[in-house]
């Protein structure tokens, strides 16, 4: 048995955590924020296994000048963060060109199609069963020429992976879905895919299945990380900890933590954001409105809407207009009584160039391993690269794990 310390208590931690423990480890979590706070909390609340393939930047120049000129609501950006991002954004194109693309896309399926039952594992153990629905996940399409081009690449996609689909017809939408308020064109539905009215409190009920096997989790600022004989200090507020091991697994900030330690890791910083709106009835799953770049399901705190992608700096001030037009266009199809009060959010995709996660041992460090850079799907493969990373501790090596390396 080993002394572990993960720092993160995000899905991706928080799952890290109960995978190592379940090997007999003694794991600590450690985060400034408490379980599921940060950008755990902030996502459209789906577990795709739909998603076998990650997402690749455009390289037509159509698409870029579309993009770069503010014409496509799913994704935005501000020149100003360019020079900063240029060397991630450059091995992200890289990156996505189409022979390295294929080369990423089984590794990536291979991690998407354990998602649900990894899931499923803790859901049960943790008994937050309320807390998900296996309903599937829709993208709503409102022209018949943009439908029938979807339906026809989504069979395809479907068939060379294996997965379920549906494409249902707008009036047959509207009989699934009486909250809808007028017919869409149509809609493809992936009926394998899960989702949580409450991600946040998904998190927080694996961390307390953590907490009871005898886990600890502590809240507190983590200003520094230092190599020991023995293994790791971490200088926290108020003090520091020690441990033999060190998993570094917090999102977005891992690059900065990991520098001085002479780690340049590139990642592509995708701000998004959310809101929740008073709605009229409820929705069986979450829908991509796919005109809209925009995600909405019925969550706790009512309809969520999530954007897409933001290229910001990290001090860029918030800029809802993602938001704004997301909201219009889910107002068109469903009643909405106005917003939530405090309830919008705005939160860092952790997204590495080479579109895979970084999961394993630290390359130039004993006893340091990585397990961040999940993208958009930090909550879906959470538990998956969790019970890899405590394989990899005790040994595992094969196509997958070296794949996921740093």
């Amino acid at each position: 048995m080993a002394d572990f310390l993960v720092l993160g208590a995000g899905m991706v931690g928080i799952s890290a955590a109960l995978a190592l423990q379940a090997q007999g480890h003694a794991v600590r979590v450690i985060d400034q924020r408490g379980p599921g706070e940060e950008t755990s909390h902030g996502n459209a609340g789906v577990i795709q296994a739909e998603a076998r393939a990650p997402y690749a930047m455009p390289r037509d120049l159509a698409t870029l000048l579309r993009y770069g000129l503010g014409r496509s609501n799913d994704f935005r950006l501000d020149p100003a963060v360019l020079p900063g991002s240029a060397r991630a954004l450059l091995d992200y194109f890289r990156h996505s060109a189409p022979a390295r693309y294929a080369q990423v896309i089984p590794h990536y399926a291979a991690l998407i199609a354990r998602a649900t039952a990894d899931h499923g594992t803790l859901v049960a153990d943790a008994g937050a069963d309320a807390l998900i629905r296996r309903t599937g996940l829709g993208e709503i399409y409102e022209t018949a020429q943009d439908f029938d081009a979807r339906a026809q690449t989504a069979t395809d996609f479907a068939e060379t992976h294996g997965l379920a689909l549906r494409c249902v017809a707008g009036s047959d939408l509207r009989t699934e879905e009486p909250a809808l308020t007028r017919s869409p064109a149509g809609a493809i539905v992936w009926d394998e895919s899960w989702s949580t009215s409450d991600p946040g409190a998904l998190v927080r009920a694996y961390a307390k299945l953590f907490e009871a096997r005898g886990g600890t989790i502590l809240q507190s600022a983590v200003h520094q990380i230092t190599e020991t004989v023995t293994g790791w200090r971490v200088d926290r507020d108020g003090g520091h900890l020690s441990a033999e091991h060190l998993v570094v697994a917090l999102g977005p900030w891992s690059p900065a933590l990991l520098k001085h330690l002479g780690y340049r890791v590139p990642m592509v910083m995708k701000r998004g954001y959310h809101g929740h709106y008073d709605m009229q009835g409820k929705l069986a799953r979450p829908y991509l409105l796919a005109d809209h770049g925009v995600v909405m399901s019925t969550m706790a705190r009512g309809l969520r809407i999530t954007t897409g992608a933001h290229l910001a700096r990290t001090t860029a001030p918030q800029n809802l207009a993602q938001l704004t037009h997301g909201a219009a266009a889910a107002g068109a199809l469903v009643g909405l009584n106005g917003p939530v009060p405090d309830s919008q959010w705005q939160g860092v995709r952790p997204c590495l160039p080479r579109m895979l996660p970084m999961v394993g041992r630290a390359p130039r460090h004993d006893k340091l391993w990585f397990n961040f850079g999940h993208g958009h799907q930090g909550l879906t493969l959470g538990p998956t690269t969790g019970a890899l990373l405590a394989d990899i501790v005790d040994g595992r090596d094969d196509a997958l794990t070296r794949a996921l390396a740093p």
